[in-house]
């Protein structure tokens, strides 16, 4: 299974970001995916978590400002960030739970990251 994170780029603070992490390869189930970032410095942190059902979680940081979404037929998910800020800036990475055969073992799989810098 391989994770294709694209979307980042420069914006300034109050913009806004669509992330986009598509998942190819030879996939059974596509469960739980996940959106991580990682600022100079500091460790990686989870920033939202899809279910395969549509169940979302984010990190209290987010304050309502991003949306996460997922489309199961494309093995695509998607993460809209609004009123970006200073400290948004980070490597967003996508993650993914995944079994590439019905009885096999779910493995975790990441993406190579996309950079997000956000300007004040």
């Amino acid at each position: 299974v391989q994770l294709q994170a694209s979307g980042g780029g420069l914006v300034q603070a109050g913009g806004s970001l669509r992330l986009s992490c598509a998942a190819s390869g030879s996939i059974f189930t596509l469960n739980d995916m996940n959106w991580y970032r990682q600022a100079p410095g500091k460790q990686r942190e989870l920033v939202a978590r899809i279910t395969s059902s549509g169940v979302t979680q984010y990190a209290d940081f987010v304050e309502g400002r991003y949306t996460i979404s997922r489309d199961n037929a494309k093995n695509t998910m998607y993460l809209q960030m609004n009123s970006l800020k200073p400290e948004d800036t980070a490597v967003y990475y996508c993650n993914a739970l995944a079994k590439v055969w019905r009885f096999g073992a779910e493995h975790d799989y990441w993406g190579q990251g996309t950079q997000v810098t956000v300007s004040s």
